[in-house]
């Protein structure tokens, strides 16, 4: 956990603070219209796409990007780890969207079914259609962190 002190214009967009101000450039600009899910984050746990979400509207709060995921160890996070052994990227330009989207998805308990992750996630696209791979990834990850 890192706290930020940046001076910005309000009209900054939460992307444009942590990709341009903050050096945090895990989270990808895709569409630039919260269309493909490329810039989720999670503020206060829950997902966000930053591309639509201005940074001051954000001020004090908790945001997580695909930087702070793993321990200070350097052991991945769930979610990481099983997207790397279910092969759940391939190009890997949508995978840290990907990956917020399903920590997302697992906190606020929408993996009943693959049926549900899917709805669940069907804000974040991947143009190599690693779908499949990407809900066994999620079930893995529900998975391994039940009582967590």
């Amino acid at each position: 956990e890192q706290p930020y002190e940046l001076s910005l214009d309000t009209r900054t967009s939460l992307l444009d603070a942590l990709r341009d101000h903050a050096g945090l450039t895990g989270t990808k600009k895709g569409c630039d219209h919260g269309q493909c899910g490329a810039c989720t984050v999670l503020v206060d746990g829950k997902r966000v796409l930053s591309c639509l979400s201005f940074a001051v509207m954000n001020e004090g709060k908790d945001i997580t990007t695909v930087e702070g995921l793993a321990s200070s160890d350097g052991k991945l996070h769930p979610m990481q780890q099983a997207f790397i052994d279910h092969d759940a990227f391939q190009c890997g330009y949508c995978t840290p969207g990907q990956i917020l989207s399903a920590i997302g998805c697992v906190n606020e308990g929408h993996t009943e079914s693959e049926n549900d992750i899917r709805e669940y996630m069907s804000g974040n696209i991947c143009r190599c259609a690693a779908y499949p791979n990407i809900v066994a990834a999620i079930l893995q990850a529900r998975d391994e962190t039940k009582g967590a």
